[in-house]
């Protein structure tokens, strides 16, 4: 091969490979904040190549999102050389035709050409994938090159912890690495734990003089997270604070929590009449939450200030059966239990009292669709970090804890309990209402609404 091709031995390609520009693609979908399972249904490729990338890469494309230069040939590009090749055509004139040199096109079919045969025969898959190879020749790291800083750093991350007086504390056994994330509410080892960043900066102060002591944090991690650098050990990875294996995408990251809410629903779209109190009929809603996973569902009218409280028991085997991801929700707050415990809470007053209900960001009300369409309610999101939105709630929320202190088991409360304490609350007067309590301006609307019906009907 090296006398035909004037490289060296290569090994065997296997499995034609994906195209760089396919992967390259896989990327920019993870960008947007999907899983590897999705990007991967996206660019034409199978689950489990999207997740290899994913995971032997840390979840970092590094420079694999910057698009290929236009000195070096394309896999088009490389097709079209091997179809006027086969027809005979000559270098020059395949030169002209694809707008490059005459010496590129020489040395591609030269260098990248397929030799099983004994001869030169140029073949576009097999170029590509030679040029691929030689691509990811990777020039070593910093961390690998330098074993002082190795040992710097790596001491750093998983130094252990000492006294006072310079003993080593053991602390407690953690459970063994297996590549992936955190053991969930378990013991973590006791490790010195610098970040990146702080080990990157304390270089310039532990070796002001010495430029060889120097690295990025962004390189640290690439060590870290990147299969293949071969720098740091992967079980480093658990000493970080956050002790992920994976590095998390920003724009995942970011829609995570709030993935259930979508711009149909904010509160900017929530109708107009529901901003100046003047009808009864928009609500605000929200959870007080209490100790071990209880909580108290909480709705609240915008004009009469008037109070419901939602009773959210746990579900049976609770406590009992073991917790799994994605497993029942079985606190008594899960999307579907929740659905469900406000569409019974709506069929308990007229329909014309409940024309939209504004609530928090929590994921208990990502089954909204469903409930809409079973109680007609519309539901509307109030924006990040905006509570000011939902003050009628907020204030009343603030009422509850009198009665439903912070760090209290809120599920020893029946249906029976906590309604006596909602008609407490109804039956406080405001000043907001003139004195009048919840319960009375309510009642005053709903006679006025009914002298009306009968004055129209006679």
């Amino acid at each position: 091969m090296q006398k035909l091709t004037g490289r060296g031995a290569m090994r065997s390609p296997g499995a034609p490979s994906h195209r760089r520009e396919t992967e390259r693609q896989f990327w920019e979908q993870i960008a947007t904040g999907i899983t590897s399972e999705k990007a991967a249904e996206a660019v034409g490729v199978s689950q489990a190549v999207g997740t290899r990338w994913f995971r032997h890469n840390g979840s970092m494309p590094l420079s694999i999102l910057s698009p290929i230069s236009g000195r070096y040939l394309s896999f088009t590009e490389r097709e079209e050389i091997g179809l006027l090749s086969c027809q005979g055509v000559g270098v020059r004139e395949i030169a002209r035709r694809i707008g490059c040199s005459a010496s590129t096109v020489s040395r591609e079919l030269t260098r990248n050409a397929a030799t099983r045969s004994g001869r030169l025969e140029y073949r576009a898959s097999v170029a590509q994938r030679k040029t691929e190879l030689v691509a990811r020749t990777a020039k070593p790291s910093k961390l690998m090159t330098s074993p002082r800083l190795r040992s710097y750093v790596q001491d750093r991350l998983e130094g252990k912890v000492r006294d006072a007086e310079g003993h080593d504390i053991s602390g407690p056994l953690p459970a063994p690495f297996i590549g992936r994330n955190k053991p969930h509410r378990g013991d973590r080892k006791w490790v010195i734990g610098w970040s990146p960043e702080q080990i990157s900066n304390r270089l310039q102060t532990d070796f002001p003089d010495d430029e060889s002591m120097r690295i990025s944090h962004e390189a640290i991690y690439q060590a870290l997270y990147i299969q293949g650098r071969g720098a740091l050990k992967r079980e480093l990875v658990s000493c970080l604070r956050t002790g992920r294996a994976l590095r998390v995408p920003r724009a995942r990251a970011q829609a995570k929590a709030w993935a259930h809410v979508s711009e149909d629903v904010m509160i900017s779209e929530r109708p107009a009449e529901a901003e100046d109190r003047a009808l009864p009929g928009h609500w605000e809603g929200d959870l007080i939450i209490g100790l071990n996973r209880s909580a108290i569902g909480t709705l609240v009218e915008r004009s009469s200030r008037f109070t419901m409280l939602v009773h959210l028991p746990r579900k049976e085997g609770y406590g009992l059966i073991p917790r799994t991801k994605n497993g029942p929700a079985l606190a008594g707050y899960g999307a579907v239990t929740m659905a469900n415990a406000l569409k019974n809470t709506v069929t308990d007053m007229p329909a014309f009292l409940w024309q939209s209900l504004t609530w928090d960001r929590g994921k208990e009300l990502s089954d909204r669709a469903r409930f809409t369409v079973e109680s007609g309610v519309k539901v509307f999101f109030a924006d990040p970090h905006s509570p000011w939105q939902r003050g009628t709630n907020e204030n009343t929320n603030g009422l509850l804890r009198q009665y439903f202190p912070k760090g209290t088991d809120l599920s020893r409360w029946s249906a029976r309990e906590i309604q006596a304490v909602a008609n407490t609350l109804n039956s406080r007067p405001r000043k907001t209402l003139g004195w009048k309590t919840p319960a009375e301006a309510l009642d005053a609307y709903l006679k006025s609404v009914q002298q009306f019906s009968v004055a129209t009907t006679g």
